[in-house]
């Protein structure tokens, strides 16, 4: 699934997989990890990997996070990588529960 995103579809996952990371105002060590081991798994390169880490220092900003932009061939791709991140440190937090259910809500 993964490797059918294209490369700006990647870089979009990887600003939803951040934002989802911040729900609960932190990202944790286990949550830094999934979104690194995330990156190997895209093959980003070190331009992509440096603004990743950007957003694992800082939130994106939200003007790019709209669930309805994304297309329907990628959405099982982008659920699953925010689960991963979501469930990283084996707990998830009421914020993070909540925006992942406005998040499928907004799917059309």
């Amino acid at each position: 699934m993964l490797e059918d995103l294209g490369t700006a579809a990647r870089m979009r996952l990887m600003e939803f997989v951040c934002s989802f990371a911040w729900a609960d105002l932190e990202v944790n060590a286990e949550e830094r990890a999934f979104v690194r081991e995330l990156i190997g798994r895209l093959a980003l390169d070190e331009t992509e990997r440096a603004r990743v880490e950007g957003w694992l220092k800082s939130p994106p900003g939200p003007e790019n996070i709209d669930p309805t932009q994304i297309p329907v061939a990628d959405r099982e791709a982008f659920l699953e990588a925010i689960h991963g991140v979501v469930e990283a440190d084996g707990e998830i937090h009421q914020e993070e529960a909540e925006s992942l259910a406005v998040f499928r809500q907004l799917l059309p």
